[in-house]
């Protein structure tokens, strides 16, 4: 699928310390990935003051999202059995139009219901544009550039998702 497969195996590498974080990157840009659709919008979460737009690698890996989300509180009770509906898209477009777009810090949450294939692509520089990089100081020196992606610790799917 687009090389989202490609991207998990990526992601495989960097949480076992192996990999360049800026390959990564470049894999999710590539990458065509799977983003839950629910009344008319993306499926995002929030947590630690980032919107995280939740992106899946396959099917599965979104059916994996979907049984976990049936469990947590305040979910609906069909959630593991429901049809949901997902738009597949370019990673490059969720970092460069959507991102931007959503007007507060926001990055994307891969594969997060697999506690070890999850990663977060966080709102600094290197992963999403300048102008909307938290990591971008508004005056005096330029701080050196991340190292990368983080393994995903950050949303979950008992998140706050709208």
């Amino acid at each position: 699928m687009g090389g989202a497969t490609v991207l998990a195996e990526r992601i495989a590498e960097r949480r076992a310390g192996l990999g360049d974080p800026r390959e990564l990157v470049g894999e999710l840009r590539r990458a065509l990935v799977l983003v839950p659709v629910d009344s008319g919008g993306l499926w995002t979460a929030e947590l630690g003051g980032v919107r995280w737009i939740c992106a899946f690698t396959d099917e599965a890996a979104l059916a994996r999202f979907a049984r976990a989300r049936s469990l947590a509180p305040g979910s609906r009770a069909d959630d593991a059995t429901r049809t949901w509906d997902y738009a597949a898209l370019r990673g490059a477009r969720l970092l460069d139009e959507i991102v931007p777009a959503l007007g507060v810090p926001a990055g994307v949450a891969v594969d997060i219901a697999d506690p070890e294939g999850a990663m977060a692509f966080p709102p600094v520089r290197g992963i999403v544009s300048d102008d909307v990089a938290i990591d971008v100081p508004t005056d005096g020196p330029t701080p050196s550039p991340p190292d990368g992606p983080a393994a995903a610790s950050g949303p979950t799917a008992g998140g706050d998702a709208r």
